[in-house]
């Protein structure tokens, strides 16, 4: 019988440091496979992303990303995740598209965080005021004591709307003077030019990009790449796939060996900061794989409750 997941259920069993386990876990099984399709029409999106892990599953995630919407009071982005069982291929769970969506990519960026920024980060400055700055706001919550949140979007107004609606946030007015005193920088916009500067990157910084998803997407300039020590969730979807590594890699600013790691590497220790002073970079591309963990993390607590 196919396990249908109540959300608003689910979500109260959830948790973010379990989660992370989970992806760590996920990534001592055999190496995922993963194939990704997009289709265009103008500005929207379809993507269809796929990925089976041997001794955890299969699954297929279906996603809509619509720019448009929100002049509409929708979601810009919607979709369908199934998840199949690991030794028959049957259908075995319908997991809520935004449950999965929101928990793999917090938790992807939540894992590299807690591996990459410094312990005693405190400041951490989200840039766009959409959905997953809200994620990130109770995933880095659940890692960093004390955190204090500032926000920038390019609309001020939804700025001021998001810190209303957070009692941890306020709204920076200077997006520069915001990236010089954070400790933490997450980016989630739908950017197709740098909006940040590597000259304003500071000593001990970790940058958290998580928007850009497209050839032609970026949200940090070329100095920002070659200033820091970079990171992947995964090779395989991210440095011939998004404009973040696409564009750097094309100008010589970077090559395909500046990357240090990615989860693959977590069991050997590389994926890892050095020093207190060194800049870190992670990429989240949330690829098909981490669906899958994060989808067998849920249908795994909602069997257990």
């Amino acid at each position: 019988m196919t396990i249908e997941i109540v959300p608003a259920e689910a979500e109260k069993l959830l948790n973010w440091h379990s989660l992370t386990d989970a992806l760590e876990a996920g990534h001592r099984l055999p190496r995922a496979e993963v194939a990704d399709s997009l289709l265009y029409r103008g500005t929207d999106t379809l993507l269809n992303r796929a990925a089976w892990i041997d001794g955890l599953g299969q699954l297929v995630k279906c996603a809509t990303i619509f720019p448009g919407n929100g002049a509409h009071g929708l979601p810009s982005v919607n979709g369908a995740v199934t998840l199949f069982a690991n030794q028959t291929g049957v259908l075995e769970a319908l997991v809520d598209f935004h449950l999965v969506t929101k928990w793999k990519t917090a938790g992807d960026s939540l894992l590299a965080a807690k591996k990459l920024a410094r312990a005693d980060s405190r400041k951490i400055l989200l840039i766009g005021a959409g959905t997953v700055a809200s994620s990130m706001v109770q995933a880095y919550s659940s890692a960093f004591e004390d955190a204090e949140f500032s926000v920038w979007s390019r609309n001020p107004v939804s700025a001021a709307a998001f810190a209303d609606a957070h009692a941890s946030v306020t709204a920076a007015p200077d997006l520069e003077a915001a990236v010089r005193e954070a400790d933490i920088i997450c980016t989630a916009t739908m950017s197709k030019e740098p909006l940040v500067m590597g000259a304003w990157l500071q000593p001990g910084q970790h940058l958290d990009l998580i928007g850009a998803y497209k050839p032609d997407m970026r949200e940090v300039d070329d100095e920002a790449m070659t200033r820091a020590r970079l990171f992947v969730d995964a090779r395989a979807t991210t440095v011939h796939h998004i404009g973040e590594l696409m564009k750097p890699i094309a100008s010589g600013a970077i090559s395909e060996g500046d990357i240090v790691a990615d989860y693959y590497d977590l069991a050997k220790g590389s994926f890892a900061r050095r020093s207190d002073d060194e800049i870190t970079i992670a990429k989240n591309g949330g690829g098909a794989h981490l669906d899958l963990m994060t989808a067998a993390y849920i249908l795994a607590a909602w069997k257990a409750r």
